[in-house]
């Protein structure tokens, strides 16, 4: 399996690629703004379809493209029902993103939720609940992989914001320790924003929240 991290939108909003060019098979976690061209080649490059697409939560930043990924791939979508005013009518959004900002609404197929295992490209994830930045984050972790991708709840010494509606500092501080930082320590952790982390690193060296 391949991993592709590919950072676009206007404030470079991770979006990972994961492909499995021997079965012909794709999902793409999260969908910036402007994504579809460097997917589409990839996924020519490789011989794969883009089957899925995952979304860690709502915020416009991580699905403003995702109705072109969708017209373009005929993927369907999986998110949790906690964000399913933020995905399916985004003009909540609006006081709080920048302007200028298109939104465009995505019709979830599947919703997924605490301990949901997922069967893709030859293998499983494991889908964890992490409130706090938002209701409906969730992470997706692939044990056989030790990763996992966990959009904007845990970044490289830092943490999400929770000063947004439906933000809490407590809720994502325990979501934190009861959900990312059991994995081992060697669990590569892929954010939605900057470079990739351990559980190891960030629970020994992390400012926000210790494990």
């Amino acid at each position: 399996m391949n991993l592709h991290v590919l950072p676009a939108g206007p404030i470079q909003t991770n979006a990972y690629l994961l492909t499995e060019p021997v079965r012909g098979e794709a999902v793409l976690v999260d969908a910036p703004d402007g994504v579809w061209p460097e997917v589409g080649e990839l996924l020519a490059a490789e011989g794969c379809r883009l089957q899925e697409l995952w979304l860690t939560h709502g915020h416009w930043d991580h699905t403003q493209g995702a109705a072109e990924v969708v017209r373009r791939s005929g993927a369907k979508v999986r998110a949790h029902p906690d964000d399913r005013a933020l995905i399916e009518t985004p003009e909540v959004m609006r006081d709080f993103i920048m302007r200028g900002i298109r939104l465009e609404p995505v019709k979830v197929d599947h919703w997924v939720g605490q301990g949901d295992r997922l069967q893709a490209l030859g293998t499983e994830f494991e889908v964890r609940h992490v409130p706090g930045h938002c209701p409906g984050n969730v992470l997706f972790y692939l044990p056989a992989g030790g990763l996992a991708l966990v959009g904007d709840a845990l970044f490289a010494g830092s943490i999400g914001r929770t000063d947004l509606p439906g933000g809490s500092f407590e809720k994502l501080a325990d979501s934190i320790r009861r959900q990312i930082y059991v994995l081992p320590d060697e669990t590569a952790i892929y954010p939605g924003h900057g470079p990739a982390t351990t559980v190891g690193d960030e629970k020994r060296h992390n400012p926000h929240v210790r494990g």
